[in-house]
């Protein structure tokens, strides 16, 4: 019997829209609606029984929270279903990770949820989507993904939602986990798994987003030479909540940088130190960011130590009790 998998479509490049067949930039994204998307891959149906519906239309440069929250409640709502085995997400590959992980951290189900997406518009002759899709839909149908939280499948890999980053701006293979590796592959179609991710997620998560109609506002500064703090005390005065600093290699902040922050942090902000890194942990340093309350995100970028510096502030403001998650999510 084949597994029944749901398709919500959220706009993006896979759903995009060029003037010429030769053209992979300057696209309309999220053009396409969802039942053109489901038939112009008709071999879906030999693999599951399918059904879609439109929850967004954007190009996910423009994603919110606000959507974050409405996707997070539908597959709720559809994985509490019997007869419903798994979600397929199709997104925008500028903000999936963070959609993904968010997802990851939010949804409390063992059934698959998978995000895909496209690197080329629908309209070119190359056109990656089709094959994603597909490859997206068996991976949600099969056994080995349940219990695996929340995947990104493109370009033939499976990926961890929490370790997964996008990481070059337009080749077909952009999603990769620099850090971990992916979790396994789609071969001529079929899917494999190799490992699973540890960190908690899913049925594990502690965060709920029930009811929750804002997540708290969260900046991301990034490091640079000559950092002097000015954007840390526009964040502070602009009612951030969070700031996740992108340091430079293990987190390191300029000095003039860290003074602000620690004023930030003084105040009640909760400062993460992250990296611009393509890749590394972010740990313990200098012992003036631990006397600061500073937070290692681990392998965490700066987009996702975002999504789950906003998550903790939902319960907690206490800087033990977050450096604490940062440790177990």
């Amino acid at each position: 019997m084949k597994k029944h998998i749901y398709i919500l479509a959220t706009g993006g490049t896979i759903a995009g829209k060029a003037a010429s067949e030769a053209a992979t930039t300057g696209y309309e994204a999220g053009a396409i609606g969802i039942a053109d998307l489901l038939a112009a891959v008709p071999e879906l149906r030999q693999y599951a029984d399918v059904e879609g519906e439109q929850i967004a239309s954007i190009d996910s440069k423009d994603m919110t929270s606000a959507i974050w929250l409405r996707l997070a409640a539908r597959c709720k709502e559809l994985l509490a279903r019997e007869d419903v085995d798994g979600v397929v997400i199709t997104h925008g590959t500028d903000t999936m990770e963070e959609t993904a992980y968010f997802l990851h951290l939010t949804v409390h189900s063992a059934k698959p949820i998978v995000l895909t997406g496209a690197m080329r518009p629908a309209t070119a002759l190359s056109a990656d989507g089709p094959m994603n899709l597909l490859q997206a839909v068996r991976v949600a149908a099969t056994d080995e993904a349940v219990g695996q939280g929340v995947l990104i499948v493109l370009d033939g890999t499976i990926e961890s939602a929490r370790d997964a980053v996008k990481m070059h701006t337009t080749a077909l293979d952009t999603f990769q986990s620099p850090e971990v590796g992916a979790l396994g592959s789609v071969h001529d179609g079929e899917p494999v798994f190799y490992r699973s991710p540890l960190r908690r997620h899913t049925t594990r998560s502690a965060f709920s987003v029930e009811g929750v109609t804002e997540l708290p506002r969260a900046a991301i500064l990034y490091a640079h030479a000559d950092d002097d703090g000015l954007l840390v005390e526009a964040a502070v005065q602009a009612g951030c909540r969070g700031i996740v600093y992108a340091g430079m290699g293990n987190g390191s902040i300029p000095a003039r940088a860290e003074a602000a922050l620690a004023r930030a942090a003084a105040e009640g902000v909760v400062v993460v130190r992250s990296t611009r890194s393509a890749a590394g942990r972010v740990t313990r340093a200098e012992a003036s960011y631990e006397a600061n309350g500073f937070i290692a995100s681990d392998t965490l970028n700066p987009a996702k130590a975002r999504v789950l510096l906003q998550l903790t502030l939902l319960q907690t403001d206490d800087t033990a009790a977050i450096r604490k998650m940062f440790k177990i999510y």
